[in-house]
């Protein structure tokens, strides 16, 4: 079953891809990803697109980031999001950082693809055309984590190192962390060379984890085609980083779905060659019932 439940466009709605499970087990959790529909953004950019660095109109994008705050339920005061130059640092926000980025990235978190808070009222967000979005979510300490995984993200294991930081910042047991891997490019369409794959494989082998593998368990991250380009599977690999980091696989939802196979409802970069906008990931503890 697919972990992310569309909800379509309607009455000035956008459409909206929610966690649901999570959804109705706590109360008071908003968790989920956007499509490209329901914004005002034009040409291939149409038309939710949330990010300010794609040449749109710094207006178009601030009125789709505020639509997509209104129909997840919270003030568009909330919007927290950093400027992602695809590393592994994850920041530790708090109700004073409340709002930085909204509406300029000179003013976002600087040079950081993960955040994460226990402050309930702090709207996470991060953007996304075909790297993995990553959520956390720590039911007994309250506490969120959203992180940017593309292929150099994931080679630097920025999922331990968003445990880690939760681990740190609120005592979070992993055995406690809920994790989800959201819609992304899949195995089917992310062509890679082989030193990218080379990077995934030797951070997953690193301190013994992938010894006992077979060249099976290993088709489920990567694949050589007989060019000697590498199919990558990054959803698996980090799904496995996750693993090894001490999540329960039972407490891990991944999102079956490409992006770069549906671009009638997600952007993608690679399919749409650079030409595209961004989806926003979210998550998010309400005040009134966090």
């Amino acid at each position: 079953m697919e972990a992310f439940v569309i909800e379509e466009e309607k009455e000035g709605r956008p459409s909206l891809l929610f966690i649901h499970k999570w959804m109705e087990a706590h109360p008071g959790l908003s968790a989920g990803f956007s499509s490209r529909h329901g914004g005002v953004s034009d040409q291939e950019l149409n038309s939710l697109n949330c990010a300010l660095h794609v040449q749109d109109a710094p207006a178009n994008v601030l009125e789709n980031r505020k639509r997509l705050a209104e129909a997840i339920g919270f003030p568009f005061g909330s919007w927290t999001c950093a400027e992602q130059v695809h590393g592994k640092k994850v920041t530790k926000v708090t109700a004073k950082d409340r709002g930085k980025g909204k509406e300029s990235r000179e003013l976002a978190i600087q040079e950081s693809d993960g955040l994460t808070t226990d402050d309930p009222g702090t709207l996470l967000t991060a953007f996304f055309a075909d790297c993995v979005p990553l959520y956390f979510f720590d039911p007994v300490r309250r506490a969120v984590a959203l992180s940017h995984a593309g292929w150099k993200g994931t080679a630097m294991n920025i999922a331990a190192e968003t445990i880690q930081t939760m681990r740190d910042a609120y005592g979070s047991r992993p055995k406690h962390i809920l994790c989800a891997i959201g819609p992304s490019i899949g195995q089917c369409c992310y062509e890679v060379d082989r030193n990218v794959a080379g990077r995934v494989e030797e951070a997953l082998s690193s301190d013994g984890y992938t010894s006992e593998w077979t060249e099976s368990d290993w088709r489920q991250v990567r694949t050589v085609k007989p060019n000697g380009k590498v199919m990558l599977n990054l959803k698996e690999a980090n799904r496995q980083f996750m693993i090894k980091a001490g999540i329960l696989p039972t407490n891990i939802e991944i999102s079956g779905l490409c992006t770069s196979c549906n671009t009638q409802l997600f952007f993608s970069h690679r399919k749409e060659h650079g030409k595209t906008g961004r989806m926003t990931a979210w998550i998010a503890l309400s005040e009134v019932n966090g």
